[in-house]
């Protein structure tokens, strides 16, 4: 049996634990619970399909995040886990004509080899309140039958205990590489040396500190997010679609008239984690612009997280440089709840010698370091 250790227990981390757990590994889950985790405080959709953005390494590893969604969940049920977080419940992306047109034509381009996006309609403005009744008489929307909302919280809490109904330790606390001749070979926490054949890291936005003591500088800095929480006047938004809106922002309905809108993108900040003025204002924006039916809706509360960035944007996985038994992979930013579990099985397939599923050439580990 091999062992395994992973260090951080954000989406990937949980996803990597469980997935290798179910492969018969020994697995040790260690984390220090930082506050401001971007998993815990995220809530995600589930729709790669209709993103503008061009780069295709970014969009197939996305593409495959939300087609292994179903199965996982599916697993993930029938060991007893519930509550997942996740729901297929469609979107509307409500924008003005002229980017619902873009938005339409490469949706069907798409569809061609990923049938899961389901249904593609147009709606009017009328049609789209009749399904998401706090938007705008502006605009109208593009439906995506095949979209899905997850609580980032839930569907990472879902993987963990997964893991360790299949066996896998939990263990609290700040974790340091254990080195010997030149190699990792374990992790020492709460004054414990732990041993294992290999180490992963998936620390996300706090990665960074653990490849010091290597003399390795790695290219991941914290991107906060500040997100809303909403309690709406009508408690039937459990199978409200998720709305995506201009200027990046998104509105996202769970049940009992809970609504989660968000987010920022702020850049150098550190991890500064106050909820601030501008950065409301700025989600509350748009959101009214898109969704003025919301303007009646109780400030229910609001969070802050750290997404882990790349210089490049894109994420990476492998073999970490001149260490063959130390493994990382990191910088989903903002897509870690469309990608992070299906990354999470390739890197623990990855770890554990077996075929992965994906071009590690397109996520080059290397890249990740700053020379």
């Amino acid at each position: 049996m091999k062992t395994l250790i992973i260090i951080g227990s954000g989406i990937l981390g949980a996803s990597a634990a469980y997935h290798a757990a179910k492969a018969g590994a020994a697995v040790v889950l260690i984390d220090r619970g930082d506050k401001g985790q971007a998993t815990g405080a995220a809530a995600g959709i589930v729709c790669p399909w209709i993103s503008q953005r061009r780069n295709k390494a970014w969009y197939n590893l996305a593409k495959s995040g939300a087609k292994y969604y179903p199965e996982l969940i599916c697993e993930l049920e029938a060991l007893g886990e519930q509550d997942t977080g996740y729901k297929q419940v469609g979107i509307v992306s409500i924008h003005e004509d002229s980017k619902l047109d873009k938005m339409e034509q490469k949706a069907y381009e798409r569809r061609v080899d990923a049938p899961e996006m389901g249904d593609i309609k147009r709606l009017s403005s009328e049609e789209t309140r009749e399904v998401f009744p706090y938007a705008t008489e502006e605009y109208g929307a593009l439906w995506v039958s095949g979209a899905a909302r997850v609580d980032g919280r839930a569907i990472r809490d879902a993987l963990i205990s997964g893991a360790v109904k299949l066996g896998a330790e939990r263990v609290t606390g700040d974790a340091e590489l254990l080195v010997e001749e030149g190699q990792v070979i374990g992790a020492k926490v709460a004054g414990k040396q732990i041993i294992a054949d290999r180490v992963i890291s998936t620390g996300g936005a706090w990665a960074a500190e653990l490849f010091k003591p290597l003399g390795l500088d790695l290219d991941i800095v914290p991107q906060k997010a500040q997100i809303l929480h909403l309690r709406a006047e009508s408690q039937a938004t459990g199978d409200w679609p998720v709305a995506m809106v201009p200027y990046g922002q998104y509105i996202v309905p769970f049940a009992d008239g809970k609504i989660v809108a968000g987010a920022t993108h702020e850049n150098g900040v550190g991890f500064d984690d106050k909820l601030t003025a501008a950065g409301i204002h700025h989600i509350l924006d748009k959101t009214l612009e898109a969704a003025p039916g919301l303007g009646k809706a109780e400030m229910a509360g609001a969070a802050t997280g750290f997404r882990p960035a790349t210089t490049s944007a894109l994420p990476f996985i492998g073999q970490v440089p001149g260490y063959p038994n130390f493994f990382a992979a990191n910088g989903l930013g903002a897509s870690g709840l469309t990608a992070g579990p299906y990354l999470g099985a390739q890197l623990a397939k990855l770890a554990l010698g077996e075929p992965v599923g994906i071009d590690l050439s397109l996520y080059r580990v290397e890249d990740a370091f700053r020379s």
